[in-house]
């Protein structure tokens, strides 16, 4: 059994036993998860240590995965270009440039907005300039 202290062998390595405290803590520190994140994947998966760790590597794998703009799937292109408010060819054109990191691709699009409303205050202050004269 999981929680049994006076058998170590194997079968208790493998399961994780919530109704102890200390093994609770353990594999909470273990996976680097709150113990309520810990009692939620194993009420998903079961008590299974391979199984709690599989869970969170694609967890972990699925956050990381959001940041990451997939030019090759559609859906990817039409979130992307809307939350940028750009046409999806421009997308794709910052994502070859500057790469597949969202938070690159949003710098790049702030950047050229700015340089976009500097060149407007420039024509804006020449046209007044010529009207003044």
């Amino acid at each position: 059994m999981a929680d049994s202290k006076k058998k170590r062998g194997a079968a208790d390595r493998a399961l994780i036993a919530l109704s102890e405290s200390y093994e609770v803590a353990y594999w909470s520190k273990k996976f680097k998860v709150t113990p309520a994140k810990l009692k939620a994947a194993v009420k998903k998966v079961g008590h299974s240590a391979k199984k709690v760790e599989a869970y969170f590597g694609e967890q972990r794998h699925k956050a990381a995965d959001r940041a990451r703009i997939a030019v090759s799937q559609p859906y990817a292109v039409r979130y992307w270009s809307n939350k940028f408010n750009v046409t999806p060819a421009r997308l794709k054109a910052a994502v070859a440039e500057v790469g597949h990191s969202s938070k690159k691709v949003g710098a790049y699009f702030a950047k050229k907005t700015m340089k976009k409303k500097a060149a407007q205050k420039a024509v804006k202050k020449t046209a007044a300039k010529r009207k003044a004269a």
